[in-house]
């Protein structure tokens, strides 16, 4: 069950393009403690600009601490991390991939989540990693991404929880040095009036609350439901629940990847669009540039923000965080910015067409269907039933 908290400020945030500045500031007037989780930190220009500004925390004496993942940062320069700990910054990697040859549900258990917490007084949470909007090698730029910065009760569920993986990732890598920082108390005065919850997967208690979110709000939907996802090759139960609403007269759309990213995932999702197309279900494609959402929006009062994708990868393997907002103005916010993204950068998939479709790129979708059944078949949990 969700917790949710009252008295919030939640801002929404689209783009590296607003996001970067924001977090820059809030690193510049941190006084006590800064926690970064990114799963991609790039030495580009985004990367360079946030890495300044930790720098400059470290060296004034906040206690600076970013946690970035051992496969999504493996192209991070040694340099790089050097400068970042010479100024006293303290870098930690989850998961070092260390044996890249080998395949294996160990090596897919990533830390996906995007989360930025300063002085347990504002916390970022969303999609956007540190790499710039612009660094979207084979796609036309900027990248299409969300985030929201968080003040208000929420901080008191969503920093206890940085404090502890930093310190779980720190423990368990032989020859750190063990830096017992005490936590400072979570800025939980009431900020704002929005209505909020912060739900992580993770492979303990929380495999599937980010899951459970979004099929008890599909589940309970009347009028709408909007979905926007990068990666989207859902489970058996939730493509039954979205076909169910759709059933029930509630008007379902997707707002999906129209650009080929990961060939596999990209033409096995598709495999689901002739279902979902039958049952009612809108489906737009989104080729202005690189889709990197994770968000929804549901009966215009629901919403969610956050790292998780609806994929075998988020949903099963990968350490992930939304935020779930129930407010208004928030949804509408949303809703309205993804209407526009819609309009001006998506194309729908019509059905008619959809089944008009080559015979070649017929079969090479069904192909890539199965494989990647056989995939999370082989890494996923033995929940692979609910992928079929």
């Amino acid at each position: 069950m969700t917790d949710f908290a009252d008295g919030n400020r939640i801002t929404l945030i689209t783009r590296g393009l607003e996001y970067f500045p924001q977090l820059e500031a809030a690193c510049d007037g941190a006084q006590h403690e800064i926690h970064i989780e990114t799963y991609i930190f790039d030495d580009d220009t985004a990367g360079q600009r946030i890495a300044a500004a930790l720098k400059r925390a470290a060296r004034r004496g906040v206690a600076t601490h970013v946690l970035v993942d051992g496969f999504g940062s493996k192209r991070l320069g040694d340099r790089f991390v050097a400068e970042l700990r010479d100024a006293g910054v303290r870098f930690l990697v989850y998961r070092p991939d260390l044996a890249p040859f080998l395949v294996g549900r160990r090596r897919l258990r990533r830390m996906h989540r995007k989360l930025a917490v300063i002085d347990a007084r504002i916390a970022f949470v969303g999609g956007i990693n540190i790499i710039d909007d612009m660094h979207t090698p084979g796609h036309t730029p900027p990248r299409f991404d969300y985030a929201v910065r968080v003040e208000g009760p929420l901080l008191g569920s969503i920093y206890p929880r940085v404090k502890r993986l930093w310190a779980l990732v720190e423990f368990m890598q032989p020859g750190q040095e063990w830096h017992n920082v005490p936590a400072v108390a979570a800025h939980c005065a009431v900020s704002g009036t929005q209505r909020a919850a912060f739900v992580v997967r993770d492979n303990l208690r929380h495999r599937r609350d980010i899951e459970d979110a979004y099929l008890s709000a599909i589940g309970s939907a009347r009028s709408e439901i909007l979905i926007a996802n990068a990666y989207f090759f859902p489970g058996l139960t939730f493509r039954r629940a979205l076909v169910e609403a759709a059933a029930r007269g509630v008007h379902v759309t997707l707002l999906l990847q129209g650009r080929v990213e990961y060939v596999l995932l990209h033409y096995a999702s598709r495999a689901l669009y002739g279902a979902l197309l039958d049952a009612g279900i809108h489906i737009a494609e989104y080729h202005k540039s690189f889709l990197h959402a994770k968000v929804a929006v549901i009966d215009g009062v629901w919403a969610t923000v956050g790292s998780s994708n609806i994929d075998p990868f988020s949903l099963l393997l990968a350490r992930e965080a939304n935020v779930v907002v129930r407010d208004r103005a928030f949804a509408a916010d949303l809703r309205a910015s993804l209407a526009t993204a819609m309009a001006e950068g998506a194309r729908e998939v019509k059905r008619e067409s959809w089944r008009r479709q080559p015979l070649l790129v017929r079969v090479a979708t069904w192909v890539a269907y199965g494989v990647a059944r056989l995939l999370t078949g082989v890494f996923a949990y033995g929940r692979a039933r609910e992928f079929n």
